[in-house]
C-alpha cells in the first residue's frame, strides 16, 4: 500500500555521516577476502590448508563477539544518550591494526607469520566489530519513523557499493604502485587502514549526541552482561522472543550465503568458463555496480509497496537472474555480464531492505517491552551476516570438491574434468538461486508493516512469539 505519510527530513549531517561509514565497512568487508589469502599462500609461504584456517578463525571469533558488543553498547546508549563512544573506539583502533595484518615481520615464514595473521586479524576484527555492531543499531535510533530509515539506508548502500568498487580495485593497484611483495602489502594495509578509520570517523561525527529512538520515559537501563556467556543468552532471548526479529535474520542470512557463493564462484567461472583470470573484474563490477544507479528507485519501490514487497521483488530476480546463468556451460559468452547485472541490480535491494527493516523491528521492540536492545539485535545480526557470507564459499570449495575440481600450484591453467565445469557453473548459478528462493519462505511470514511500525504507542503482537 502507498505511504501517505509527510516525509521526515533527517539532518544532512546525519545521513551524510552515516552514509560515509560505509566507507569502513565496505573496506574491511572486501580487501582481506579479495588479498589475503593469496597473501599467505604466494607472500608468506603459508600452506594452503593452513590458510583457511587462518581466514576462518577471526569468523568464528566474531559470532562469539559481535553479542557481547551489542549488549555493551545498549548499555551505554541507555546510561549516556548515544553509542557515540563505541563509534570512536573502533574508529581510532583500526588503522594500525588493520595495517598490522599485512604488515608481518620479515624474520617470519609459515606457520610463524600465520600466528601473526591470525592474532592481528582477530584483533582487527574485534576493533571493527567495535564500530559496526553499533553502526548497525543506529538507524532504529536516529531515524524515527518507517519510511525515514529507508531513505537513511540508501545514501548507506550506495556508497557502500562505491566502496567495495574502490577497495576491490583499488587495493592490488596500491600494492603494485609499492613494489609488490611484503612491502607492497604494508603499505596497502596502511593506507587502507587510514581511509577505513576516516570513513568509520565520519560514522561517529554524523551520530546524534542523543538517540531518539521512542523508548518510555521510565525504560530500565538494560542490564550490563558480565560473561561473553551472558551476552549470548540475551541474543538467543531476541531470537526466542521476537518472531519478526527471527524471521529476517533468517531471510537474509540465507541471502548472504547466496551472494557470497556467487562471490566465492565469479573467479572460477571467470578463469575456466569465459577463459580470463582478469575477467572476474568485469564480474565483480557488474555485480556491485548496478546498486549506484538503482537505488533512487528502490527507495521510491518501497514506499509505494512496503518494504517485504519490495524485497520479495529484489530476491525473485536474484534467484532468476543467477538461474539464468546455467547455460554458461555450453554457450558462455558476453551475455553473462547482462544476468549478472540482473543479479546486481537485485543484490542493491536484497542489501538496502533487511538493513531497513531491522531497526523497524528494533523500534517496536523497544517501544513495546520499554528497553531499547537495538545493540543486541545488532550483534546477533552481525553475527549471522558474518557466518552467511564465510559459509557461501564453504559450500562453493564443498561443490567443486565433489565434483572432482583439479587444484593447482602454478601459474599455468589446468585442464578440469566436465564434471567439475559443471559444477563451477553450478556454484555461480544454481546454488544461489536455490538459496534465494529459500529466504523467500521465512520473508512470507515477516509481519511489520508501517501501520504496525510507526502505530503510536501501541504494543505489537506481531514481534511476539
Amino acid at each position: 500500500m502507498t505511504s501517505t505519510s509527510v516525509p521526515v527530513v533527517l539532518p544532512r549531517r546525519t545521513v551524510v555521516g552515516y552514509a560515509l561509514g560505509s566507507v569502513g565497512t565496505g573496506g574491511f568487508g572486501t580487501l582481506p577476502g579479495l588479498v589475503l589469502a593469496y597473501y599467505l599462500t604466494d607472500t608468506l609461504g603459508v600452506a594452503a590448508g593452513l590458510a583457511s584456517l587462518v581466514v576462518t578463525v577471526p569468523k568464528l571469533w566474531d559470532v562469539v563477539i559481535d553479542p557481547l558488543i551489542g549488549a555493551r553498547s545498549d548499555v551505554s546508549a541507555a546510561r549516556h544518550g548515544s553509542r557515540r563512544r563505541f563509534l570512536l573506539a573502533g574508529a581510532v583502533s583500526i588503522p594500525l591494526l588493520f595495517a598490522a595484518l599485512f604488515a608481518t615481520p620479515t624474520a617470519l615464514t609459515g606457520s610463524a607469520a600465520a600466528v601473526w595473521v591470525v592474532v592481528a586479524f582477530i584483533a582487527a576484527a574485534t576493533a571493527f566489530s567495535v564500530f559496526q555492531v553499533p553502526y548497525i543499531a543506529l538507524p532504529a535510533e536516529i531515524a524515527p519513523d518507517y519510511d525515514s530509515r529507508t531513505r537513511l539506508l540508501a545514501p548507506r548502500i550506495a556508497v557502500l557499493a562505491v566502496a567495495i568498487l574502490a577497495f576491490g580495485a583499488g587495493g592490488p593497484l596500491v600494492r603494485d604502485a609499492a613494489g609488490g611483495g611484503r612491502t607492497g602489502y604494508a603499505v596497502m594495509g596502511l593506507v587502507g587502514g587510514v581511509v577505513i578509520g576516516l570513513g568509520m570517523l565520519a560514522a561517529w561525527w554524523g551520530a546524534p549526541r542523543r538517540a531518539g529512538i521512542a523508548v518510555p520515559a521510565a525504560a530500565p537501563v538494560a542490564p550490563r552482561p558480565e560473561r561473553r556467556g551472558d551476552a549470548l543468552r540475551l541474543g538467543l532471548a531476541t531470537l526466542r522472543e521476537l518472531p519478526a526479529f527471527r524471521r529476517l535474520l533468517s531471510t537474509f542470512v540465507l541471502q548472504a550465503l547466496a551472494t557470497g557463493a556467487m562471490l566465492a564462484g565469479a573467479q572460477y567461472v571467470a578463469t575456466y568458463s569465459l577463459g580470463s583470470e582478469g575477467a572476474v573484474t568485469f564480474l565483480f563490477a557488474a555485480l556491485v555496480a548496478p546498486a549506484l544507479l538503482v537505488m533512487p528507485l528502490a527507495t521510491r519501490l518501497s514506499r509505494r509497496v512496503g518494504k517485504r514487497t519490495a524485497l520479495t521483488g529484489a530476491t525473485t530476480l536474484f534467484a532468476v537472474a543467477a538461474l539464468s546463468l546455467l547455460p554458461m556451460r555450453w554457450v558462455p559468452g558476453p551475455w553473462v555480464y547482462v544476468s549478472v547485472a540482473l543479479a546486481g541490480l537485485a543484490y542493491a535491494g536484497m542489501q538496502l531492505y533487511p538493513l531497513a527493516m531491522l531497526p523497524d523491528v528494533a523500534a517496536v521492540d523497544a517501544r513495546d517491552r520499554g528497553v531499547d536492545r537495538a545493540g543486541v539485535l545488532g550483534g546477533v545480526w552481525t553475527a549471522g551476516e558474518t557466518a552467511g557470507l564465510a559459509l557461501g564459499p564453504t559450500l562453493v570449495l564443498g561443490m567443486l570438491a565433489a565434483t572432482g575440481f583439479v587444484s593447482r600450484t602454478g601459474d599455468t591453467v589446468v585442464a578440469q574434468p566436465a564434471s567439475a565445469l559443471t559444477g563451477i557453473v553450478v556454484a555461480f548459478s544454481v546454488l544461489p538461486a536455490a538459496l534465494a528462493f529459500l529466504s523467500l519462505l521465512p520473508l512470507a511470514r515477516y509481519p511489520l508493516s508501517e501501520a504496525v511500525v510507526d502505530a503510536p504507542g501501541v504494543p505489537s503482537k506481531e514481534t511476539r512469539s
